[in-house]
């Protein structure tokens, strides 16, 4: 299966705006290319992303800064241990009218195009599987009344590193939801100077906004229709399928692999490659776009035993491992 004449022309159009979307990200956001590239695809994928890091390393104003360039309505979620699902979903109030008094539905910060779920793990499980529904579904139910969200619909939550007190783990069925998990770091020097000469004089330039949420939902779609080659469908599910320990895995796995990654994995994987490649102009998937997102997609989708945990081994070494075994260069 080709793509059309139609569609090379749109994937054309695609990485073209992808190459002004990182300039305009620019203006505000210094470095951190690769998370942003992520970030794209996540959205351009139809699937959510969690980031993973320390403070102040602008995980909020980074998500802001994409709203803004993408012209989406942008909502914000600040999580803290008193956070109650209702504060999540919105809920029915009494409201005085002219036949007398009425249930009146108030919708909450889920209903955006990109919701900011930030430090969303400094609020208890009950709190954040408030998400779930909205993340699988696209719909929110409440007092039995179910509620479409708006399209399109991102999460970008944003977490702490769960040694810091006073951070709840996300359940196992939620980190699935999201298609990536990124880890930001610290700036490199050079960064560091440029952030600092940029945030502490006049006033900073605003990025300028590039698409509307038709036309995302358009390339979404587009995303969708992408050719992708038998062979890397097989990839995709054999590299899924040696992260899970059985009796012919091999003994690095059942050394290291309490569980391993489900079908959503698998999924989520060609999904990504297909968005990585048509951001980047390609019309058809190739192994280098399945394995630019491995990573991130099987690293919140492993769980490591306490050997290996032990050993501080981390599921980005066994990245290289995977690939090895299931012969891919």
């Amino acid at each position: 299966m080709e793509a059309s004449e139609s569609d090379v022309a749109e994937i054309k159009r695609l990485g073209q705006f992808f190459n002004d979307f990182k300039i305009e990200v620019g203006k505000v956001i210094v470095g951190q290319d690769e998370i942003v590239e992520r970030l794209a695809i996540s959205m351009f994928s139809g699937g959510h992303a969690l980031l993973m890091g320390v403070p102040g390393l602008a995980k909020t104003l980074l998500v802001s800064t994409i709203a803004k360039t993408l012209k989406l309505d942008f909502s914000r979620i600040q999580f803290t241990p008193d956070l109650m699902p209702m504060d999540i979903t919105g809920t029915d109030i009494i409201q005085e009218g002219e036949d007398g008094r009425r249930f009146e539905f108030i919708q909450g910060p889920i209903f955006g195009n990109i919701v900011l779920a930030d430090e969303i793990n400094r609020a208890p499980a009950k709190t954040q599987s408030a998400l779930l529904e909205g993340m699988q579904e696209k719909e929110v139910t409440v007092m039995g009344t179910t509620y479409q969200l708006p399209k399109p619909f991102f999460v970008l939550a944003t977490q702490n590193p769960i040694e810091q007190e006073g951070t709840y783990r996300l359940p196992e069925a939620q980190l699935d939801r999201f298609m990536f998990f990124l880890h930001l770091d610290y700036p490199s020097e050079a960064e560091e100077m440029s952030i600092a000469m940029r945030t502490t004089g006049g006033a900073s330039e605003e990025p300028n906004s590039l698409l509307n949420a038709e036309e995302i939902i358009h390339f979404q779609q587009l995303v969708r229709r992408m050719p992708v080659p038998d062979h890397i469908y097989e990839d995709a599910v054999k590299l899924v399928r040696l992260t899970r320990p059985n009796e012919e895995s091999p003994s690095w796995v059942k050394e290291s692999i309490n569980y391993g990654a489900g079908p959503r994995a698998v999924q989520n994987l060609i999904l990504a490659a297909k968005s990585r490649a048509a951001l980047n102009g390609k019309y058809m998937v190739t192994e280098a776009d399945l394995k630019a997102v491995l990573e991130p997609v099987l690293t919140h989708r492993i769980v490591l035993n306490f050997t290996a945990q032990a050993k501080g081994v981390k599921v980005a070494d066994l990245i290289p491992k995977l690939l090895t075994e299931a012969k891919i260069d």
